[in-house]
């Protein structure tokens, strides 16, 4: 079995690591006793980053995984795990 997101995976672990150095200069940032709003804008690029790795999975999925079970019936079973992931996503 393949995974949906084999051909980006390299971008998205390039990406993970770019968001892993992000939390470590927000932690030294805390550490330093920066200002709480420089923290805070750190922190939702953090989590804007996140989310677009996010989207990428959800795409990669939807476009791989997806599209295979429907092409094999079984369609219904791959949608509803997608909109239950979907839904998640978005809390």
């Amino acid at each position: 079995m393949s995974i949906g997101y084999a051909a980006d995976k390299q971008s998205l672990l390039r990406r993970l690591k770019r968001v892993e150095g992000q939390i470590r200069g927000i932690q030294r940032m805390l550490e330093e006793d920066r200002y709480c709003v420089d923290i805070l804008i750190q922190i939702a690029a953090v989590r804007a980053a996140l989310d677009k790795v996010g989207l990428a999975l959800i795409e990669d999925h939807t476009r791989g995984c997806v599209r295979n079970a429907l092409a094999s019936n079984q369609g219904e079973e791959a949608i509803d795990e997608l909109l239950d992931v979907i839904a998640q996503f978005l809390k």
